[in-house]
């Protein structure tokens, strides 16, 4: 198969040697209406790809960041149809729905929020807007925000008292089938008590159990497995010179050899305190759809580095 880009410089090879070409009459009067019509509406449908087909049996449920989806997914399995507002690489802090999403939304019976992103802060109005009839279930409710940290997906405990809320949400939308969503949330459930076993395995033989990060997402996750991050990114600023040197003489006397990074956002600092300090840059992403194998892989990680 030809690739994207060999395609194009066909087509512009293929352009340049028929403009050498004369064109005895004006290309409109050589072809009849209809073809022109349909060549037409071939040029603005061009590139469009068409969503996957839902089942009309399907409960459509909006999320707003990938993790969520295999909470939702978990639990409601073919029984539902699942779309993310916030693509990957997106950030959670800048991202703006386009009109298509806005057109999913109004097609939805339920949105879960994750509770405190900035995305939603900004756009809930809208969303709920958009479909008055939508059922929004806030998913951290009952849990304990600490300072504003959105992150409460990547806690094994914090995504429990998650799950039950969606599974609660489904069995509303859904009661009929009660006991398919309460089975499948048990079985997530007993998953989830695996991921805590293996991340306490994967940190058991640490020595240094404080970390440094750019983006300070881990703070649950350490709070739970007797950690301390300590970040670059203070309420989403960047440091400054003067901060930069506090922080390289802080890794310095914690004897952290790894600065950790996230690909949503810029490593630089990160870099330049691993420079200073004689250690790497490690990239580590919050945002990863697979959110139980993703903590588990994450606890490996820190369980590399963290041992000096």
């Amino acid at each position: 198969m030809r690739s994207i880009e060999s395609v194009e410089e066909g087509s512009l090879a293929q352009r340049s040697l028929l403009s050498q070409l004369p064109l005895p009459l004006p290309l409109p009067r050589l072809l009849p209406p209809l073809v022109l019509l349909l060549l037409l509406l071939a040029s603005l449908t061009a590139g469009c790809i068409a969503p996957e087909e839902q089942s009309d049996n399907q409960i459509s449920v909006i999320v707003s960041i990938l993790p969520q989806k295999e909470f939702v997914e978990r639990i409601g399995e073919e029984k539902v149809s699942v779309t993310v507002m916030i693509p990957p690489g997106a950030s959670p802090a800048t991202y703006e729905p386009g009109p298509g999403q806005l057109k999913d939304v109004s097609r939805a019976e339920l949105y879960v929020r994750i509770g405190h992103i900035p995305f939603e802060k900004a756009w809930m109005g809208e969303i709920a807007a958009a479909n008055p009839d939508m059922k929004i279930l806030d998913s951290s409710e009952g849990i304990e925000i600490i300072k504003n940290d959105p992150h409460i997906w990547l806690s094994p405990a914090l995504v429990r008292i998650q799950v039950e809320h969606i599974a609660g949400s489904l069995i509303e939308i859904d009661p009929d089938n009660e006991d398919y969503y309460t089975r499948n949330k048990e079985s997530y459930l007993r998953d989830l008590d695996d991921l805590d076993a293996d991340i306490r395995k994967n940190l058991s033989g640490i020595s240094n159990r404080k970390f440094m990060i750019f983006h300070p997402s881990w703070g649950y996750f350490a709070r739970e497995y007797g950690l301390e991050q300590i970040p670059i990114e203070v309420e989403g600023k960047e440091p400054s010179a003067s901060d930069l040197m506090r922080l390289v003489e802080t890794a310095k006397a914690d004897n952290i050899t790894v600065v950790f990074a996230a690909p949503q956002f810029n490593p630089e600092s990160a870099r330049v305190i691993a420079e200073e300090i004689g250690g790497t840059v490690v990239s580590i992403d919050p945002l990863a759809e697979d959110c139980a194998a993703n903590m588990r892989a994450v606890s490996g990680t820190l369980g590399r580095y963290m041992t000096s």
